[in-house]
């Protein structure tokens, strides 16, 4: 680069040192031999000042002899050739600094461009980003509605499950019921069969003298027995009814296991409730079986009611053979047999 500031001294310095060559001092070639230093304006100054206080006069072309001039006119040729080889000089390095230049603004072009790419990148990122970000918030929206959509299924699992709490309930008391009943029945059949058998052991001891009434009996008996029929025939019906209903149950369960495996935070209760109300049915199938064994026990028991009533019967008729004796002493020797 470029030296500092010049003044008067380095101006009238340069000034001798191109006139003890032989050179012109003109602005230009001073500040040539001042390192390209100063503006002309300043050089002009000083070498006005310089000339004012310079005693030589000045050189006029007119007082140089053809020699002179012939020698300032080389001079001046070469002063010429020095000045147009600074010039390429100059105009070499400022190319260069030119050149330079450009190359650093390609560089800075560059350096925009990629700057450019990475805006672009950031701002496709960014878009992808806020896309993701929507279709974030949409998922969050779907999952917040199928959250609720299962606390309501959930809900009218808990509603579905106190239903069948209460169907189970109304159930065991269908059965306490029935139960009840096939005590009561029980309990009379057995009391039937009780006062039947003493009946029938008196009647032997007493054929002869209580026809009518074994007569009157019998009706009864039959009366009794077509009654105990029509019980057993609405016990097989209840029976059966009951059947179905447990059936049912057993469809409901199954339906409800199904809606218990969507509601996985009523699994445990759910499960509960199911082998419980497996457990009443096996437990009410079990007494139903009973039931038809004890029922099948006293038709059982009623057949041979019916067959010892026919032998009374057949008795009967013998007893009106002419010989009544015979007949009696008969009879009490086959009642002493049944006994």
């Amino acid at each position: 680069m470029a030296r500092g500031g010049i003044n008067l001294a380095l101006v009238r310095k340069a000034r001798e040192a191109l006139v003890a060559r032989g050179q012109n001092p003109s602005i230009d070639a001073i500040r040539i031999e001042l390192g390209n230093t100063g503006s002309k304006t300043t050089i002009q100054r000083y070498l006005k000042e310089i000339e004012a206080h310079d005693p030589r006069p000045s050189a006029s072309p007119s007082r140089l002899s053809d020699e002179l001039s012939e020698l300032v006119g080389k001079m001046l040729e070469r002063l010429l050739e020095e000045g147009n080889e600074a010039l390429v000089h100059e105009r070499a390095s400022f190319d260069l600094e030119r050149q330079a230049m450009n190359q650093e603004v390609g560089t800075l072009q560059s350096q925009l461009e990629q700057a450019k790419y990475k805006i672009s990148t950031l701002q496709a990122a960014l878009q992808t980003q806020d896309e993701e970000l929507k279709t974030t918030h949409s998922s969050l929206q779907a999952e917040l509605t199928r959250n609720a959509r299962l606390s309501q299924s959930c809900s009218d699992l808990e509603v579905r499950v106190g239903e069948k709490d209460a169907q189970i309930q109304s159930l065991e008391q269908k059965h306490a019921h029935a139960r009840e009943a096939l005590e009561h029945y029980r309990a009379s059949v057995k009391e039937q069969r009780d006062q039947d058998l003493s009946r029938h052991e008196s009647q032997v001891y007493q054929m002869q003298q209580e026809l009518t009434v074994l007569q009157q009996t019998l009706m009864v008996k039959q009366e009794e027995i077509s009654r105990l029929i029509r019980d057993n025939e609405r016990f097989i019906a209840e029976n059966r009814q009951l059947a179905k209903e447990a059936s049912q149950r057993r469809e409901d369960v199954e339906a409800l296991r199904g809606d218990i495996g969507i509601a996985n935070s009523a699994t445990a209760r759910a499960e509960g409730a199911k082998e419980l109300l497996v457990e009443q049915l096996e437990a009410m199938a079990k007494e139903i079986g009973n039931a038809h064994s004890e029922l099948a026990a006293a038709k059982l028991r009623e057949g041979d009611l019916l067959e010892r009533l026919e032998i009374a019967e057949a008795h009967l008729k013998t007893s009106r053979v002419p010989n009544e004796t015979v007949g009696n002493g008969n009879l009490i020797a086959d009642g002493s047999k049944d006994r």
